[in-house]
């Protein structure tokens, strides 16, 4: 396996790719109340593509710089049962470490990629997304994402705001999902379950279908 470059999957806002390109050119993402610093290498990824993650996705947190209400974070329980969305990006590892770097508001991270390939996922830090998992294989790459250290059951669900939910709602589309289908996905997530109606959701987003 090649580990000069990484597969990094996102699920949440990175889904669409302009929102991800502020983090490796430098740029503020519409919705967002931060501009992105953008990564030392600001080459665009090699390739990107429509990937699914077996674990379950969540909204959680109070507030955010999208605004009031949760973000996207994923289970540590692995279970094929579960379809969650995700968009890879194939990235150097220095990219990589850079993004990840950024989505914990820090300057820089210390990871080791093999580690996180050897042990399924590690846990560096102190940021929302310090906890690096290691995702499989494809194309002969490795693949990995990052979610919160704390488990699903252990944090505070609350929906995103209209903001956050439109990035990704954008980002689905990217992938190619009707809306219709963004709303069924929507409202079965923890966070969003039981707090938001699918007539609600699908007013939020249905422009961007």
């Amino acid at each position: 396996m090649d580990t000069s470059y990484v597969w990094y999957v996102s699920y949440g806002s990175n889904l669409m790719e302009h929102r991800f390109l502020c983090y490796i050119l430098g740029d503020q993402p519409e919705g967002s109340t931060q501009r992105e610093r953008g990564c030392r290498n600001p080459a665009m990824p090699l390739k990107n593509g429509k990937a699914v993650l077996p674990y379950p996705l969540y909204f959680a947190r109070e507030r955010t710089k999208w605004g009031e209400g949760g973000v996207a974070f994923i289970g540590h329980e692995k279970n094929e049962a579960y379809e969650t969305y995700g968009r890879k990006y194939l990235v150097t590892v220095e990219q990589f470490l850079d993004v990840t770097a950024q989505e914990n508001s820090c300057d820089e991270i210390e990871a080791d990629l093999e580690e996180v390939i050897k042990k399924g996922h590690i846990h560096f830090g102190q940021g929302w997304y310090s906890r690096m998992v290691y995702l499989g294989e494809d194309q002969g790459y490795p693949m990995v994402t990052f979610t919160c250290n704390l488990d699903m059951h252990e944090q505070d669900l609350n929906p995103p705001p209209a903001t956050y939910l439109i990035t990704i709602a954008k980002g689905l589309s990217q992938i190619g999902l009707s809306c219709g289908e963004a709303v069924k996905y929507f409202a079965q997530t923890p966070g969003i379950a039981g707090r938001m109606k699918d007539d609600e959701i699908e007013n939020i987003i249905k422009m961007y279908f």
